[in-house]
This record gives structure tokens, C-alpha cells and sequence, in this order.
């Protein structure tokens, strides 16, 4: 599936209706239950997040790609616009996360216990530069909630317009009123996370051979990044 932003993938707190899940329970008789009790979900993304998902339809395929999932041999990679120029062309976050204490709707790394919280390693590497802002590709290597938004934010370079990790305001550039009028029209093109689920490969359950998916960029993240093209420029 490629999930457009804005589609909540399962029903919880707020979202009871409408979600990628209602659509799935709809289409498909006899879904597998993941261990979690939800059907064909093997795995998830954030509402505003967009791109790939695979779903199961059966038994089969559901305990072979959540067994796929556990061990780190699924291939997800994203690409991610964050605030300020990355130094290294490439690096790895690995960083444990748990919830928040001050704020339990976002993730953070544990400050005072380090060995707190679920393991987390997420690796990047530079696409592109901009005057204050950097296209990355990041690979994950465990699969937490937040992850990416979250591991970024810890390494200084929040996720442009991420309104939950504090990307939603001008971390970087000038104070001249022009400038703040563009990433004001940033944000309105773009107005929320610049994350996208580009590829997914995993091995098909049933006859074992390795399946490699990507998708485009949405409009919006390819609106946002022509602007900032043309005012590097």
C-alpha cells in the first residue's frame, strides 16, 4: 500500500473511522491478526507520514513477514528534509528510545538512564543540500515508534515542518522578514513532516523471492523541495 499523509493507518484514540484498517477489514475477508490483535498489519506509519506498507492477507504471509520485521531482514528506507546542513555525508543514530516523560505523545532518548527504552538504530546518508536544510535518506534497522522523527531531533536536526518535535518553526537561516515569509509558504505547501516511506523489500512468503518496492515523492514534498531549490539557488 502507499499511504497517502493524513490516513491513519489504525483505529485508536480520536481516529475510529476512516482508517487504512477500516479499508483493509472492508476489501478482505479473514484477515490475520499481527500480535497486537489488529488485521493484516505487519507493520506501521505515522498519519502524516506518506508512503509504503505491506500488508498481510493470510496466516502464512503474516507470521513470515512480522518473522522477517523481528530480525532486521526487511529493507525500509525513507527520505527525510530536516532542519540545518548535516555535516557527515553519511552516520548512524543508535540511540534507545522511550516515551517522554514530560510530554507522552512523542518519544525521546533517556536522558538519565541511556540503557532505558527499546533499541533504536537508524542510519542517513545526504541526497541533497540546502541553504538550511538537508534531503536525507535514512535506512531503519528497528522499526519504534517515531523513530526517524524522534532520532533526528536528538542529533539537532528536527524534521522540517514536524509541528510534535518542534520542526514547525524557523531553526535555521536569517531574521530578514523575506525569508520568513518563504518558510512561512514552506510550511503552508508542506504542512506536515517531511517524511516519506520511499522503498520496501522484503521476500515474498510464498514463493521466496526478494521483493523491492519504491514510490514517488507526493506533490507536496516535491513542491516543498522546488522551492528550497530555487532559493539556494
Amino acid at each position: 500500500v502507499n499511504k497517502p499523509a493524513g490516513l491513519v493507518v489504525h483505529p485508536g484514540h480520536g481516529n475510529y473511522n476512516g482508517t487504512l484498517l477500516n479499508g483493509l477489514i472492508y476489501h478482505f475477508k479473514n484477515l490475520p491478526f499481527n500480535s497486537d490483535g489488529r488485521p493484516g498489519l505487519v507493520h506501521r506509519i505515522d498519519k502524516d507520514t506518506s508512503g509504503l506498507l505491506v500488508i498481510a492477507k493470510d496466516e502464512r504471509s503474516m507470521t513470515d513477514l512480522a518473522k522477517q520485521f523481528y530480525l532486521k531482514t526487511s529493507k525500509r528506507k525513507y527520505l527525510a528534509l530536516v532542519w540545518g546542513i548535516v555535516a557527515d555525508e553519511k552516520g548512524t543514530v543508535n540511540a534507545n528510545l522511550a516515551r517522554d516523560p514530560k510530554n507522552r505523545l512523542i518519544m525521546s532518548v533517556p536522558k538519565e538512564n541511556e540503557s532505558f527504552g527499546k533499541k533504536a538504530i537508524t542510519h542517513y546518508r545526504v541526497i541533497e543540500r540546502f541553504n538550511y536544510l538537508t534531503l536525507l535518506e535514512c535506512e531503519l534497522e528497528t522499526g519504534r515508534t517515531h523513530q526517524i522523527r524522534s532520532h533526528m531531533k536528538h542529533i539537532g536536526h528536527p524534521i522540517f515542518s514536524d509541528s510534535r518535535y518542534g520542526g514547525d518553526k524557523i531553526l535555521k537561516g536569517t531574521i530578514f522578514n523575506k525569508y520568513k515569509q518563504f518558510v512561512s509558504n514552506c510550511f503552508d505547501i508542506m504542512p506536515r513532516q517531511a517524511l516519506h516511506a520511499k522503498s520496501l523489500g522484503f521476500i515474498h512468503p510464498v514463493t521466496n523471492k526478494e521483493l523491492y518496492f519504491e514510490s514517488e515523492l507526493p506533490q507536496d514534498f516535491q513542491n516543498c523541495l522546488k522551492k528550497w531549490r530555487n532559493y539556494s539557488k
